[in-house]
């Protein structure tokens, strides 16, 4: 008991919070302490709580006693909606949940309304939904708490409206969400931008997310644990380790942040510079900045803007360049794709390549060979299963390419190819920033064909 109390503690539980769990016959595990702890947090800050990453690490069991042992019995009258995705047998599964979690806590549960109440007058409103549109029927409504179960299996613009119905007049309560989930899903990338990256990056402000896996949850079954260490590629790296960079059908498969993204360098006066972009007006334009350093390719820095004139663009991309003391003339080449050199109807009869020149950067012509440009980055990424390292890092300035990457998809009609995607109307998504990349490690590899690099060629001649 003694060790428990200690663990609880260092965990940032409340004595109050453990002492409540403990009367209702609920032991936290650890990793289920630091959830709760994240959840008593949220009584003094806004807080989104996210918690989970793999199969098997009893987020649902905790979830549900967080809502229904700590916050519905600490306050009279709390309206909590527990959202879940309609499976088969859903009612079953809410109802084994509910006899292994309150099994000692006084309720009464109303079946075909689907609402658990407690002597506190609080309650659960046990909502389902199959589609997207079924949010639909939560909205306009009020909750003082919102807990998503399998949050992944809603987009962003979903989650955003059910966030809508989270208000309340109380002033003994603070709302608060909280969001469990796998990798992958629809909404695979919105969980992790929001969740993982700034955990990761260690700069969480209105965000909590406590990752855990089936080896977190002593109580699991062996036979499940490992049937889930019997499986194999981005299953396994997504449901057993909770890796939030595969999904279903990844190309880049081999992706992997810890070994390929690293913090900015500085460029020293010697080594060899390029440049790539990638065009667009509504969908952005992406310029990445290259260098190389002991044999590997370094992305440096990103520029990603929409909706500007080619002017504007040209003196940022040229300022971000200045930044790491990089001036025009030291680019071995600058690449873009072969539509910026395309006659566009002007009424100068000028194409943006021509607008670029005028603004001071010379363009050349990229190599848009999708196929083996994108066969160059898979090589480049590496190979941990075989022991290949990568020859290519990312600076965690480019966080619009680290969020990209791992997005992408075989084509189904050209498996060797990646599926085209294109950004939203608000800019967000999209493939750009991987064409950027692909044009930049396409003019490395034509450099090292020419011997290039030795003989350097000057960007201003």
């Amino acid at each position: 008991m003694q060790r428990m109390i200690q663990t609880a503690k260092r965990a940032g539980m409340p004595r109050d919070q453990l002492e409540r769990f403990l009367s209702f016959g609920y032991v936290p595990q650890p990793r289920q302490m630091l959830f709760h702890a994240a959840c008593r947090e949220a009584d003094r800050v806004q807080l989104s709580i996210g918690y989970g990453g793999a199969r098997g690490g009893a987020k649902t069991h905790g979830v549900f006693a967080q809502v229904a042992l700590d916050d519905c019995q600490r306050r009279e009258g709390l309206k909590f909606l527990f959202l879940r995705k309609v499976q088969k047998a859903a009612r079953e599964a809410i109802n084994d949940l509910r006899r292994k979690v309150l099994y000692a806590c006084p309720h009464k549960y109303k079946e075909q309304s689907g609402i658990i109440e407690f002597t506190t007058d609080s309650q659960i409103i046990l909502g389902h939904f199959n589609y997207e549109n079924d949010i639909d029927k939560y909205l306009g409504l009020e909750y003082d708490g919102i807990a998503i179960e399998e949050a992944t299996q809603l987009t962003k613009s979903k989650r955003d409206d059910i966030l809508t119905c989270l208000r309340t007049s109380r002033n003994d309560w603070r709302p608060r969400d909280y969001n469990t989930t796998n990798p992958g899903g629809v909404g695979h990338q919105w969980f992790k931008h929001t969740f993982v990256e700034p955990y990761r990056r260690g700069e969480e402000t209105d965000t909590r997310f406590i990752p855990s896996t089936v080896y977190d949850n002593k109580m699991v079954n062996t036979d499940y644990r490992k049937n889930l260490e019997k499986l194999v590629g981005w299953k396994r790296k997504a449901w057993l380790g909770g890796d939030w960079d595969v999904a279903a059908g990844q190309f880049f498969s081999n992706w992997n942040y810890e070994a390929i993204v690293r913090e900015p360098i500085s460029i020293a006066p010697h080594q060899i510079v390029w440049a790539a972009m990638d065009y667009g007006f509504t969908h952005p334009t992406v310029v990445y900045l290259f260098t190389e350093f002991d044999g590997k390719i370094i992305i440096v820095d990103e520029f990603r803007a929409r909706k500007q004139l080619v002017s504007e663009n040209a003196h940022e991309i040229i300022s971000m360049f200045r930044r790491h003391g990089v001036e025009l003339w030291r680019l071995e080449t600058f690449v873009a794709g072969k539509d910026v050199f395309a006659q566009r109807g002007s009424a100068d009869g000028k194409t943006i390549a021509d607008q670029y020149e005028d603004a001071g950067i010379t363009l050349t012509p990229a190599n848009d060979d999708r196929v083996n440009g994108w066969a160059e980055l898979l090589k480049l990424f590496g190979d941990a299963d075989h022991d290949r390292e990568p020859q290519i890092e990312i600076s965690t300035n480019c966080g619009y390419l680290i969020e990209c990457i791992p997005t992408l998809q075989h084509n189904p009609n050209k498996p060797e190819d990646v599926l085209k995607t294109n950004a939203n109307e608000e800019g967000d998504g999209g493939d750009d920033e991987a064409d950027a990349a692909r044009y930049g490690a396409m003019a490395y590899s034509s450099f090292h064909a020419a011997g290039s690099f030795e003989t350097g060629i000057p960007y201003a001649n």
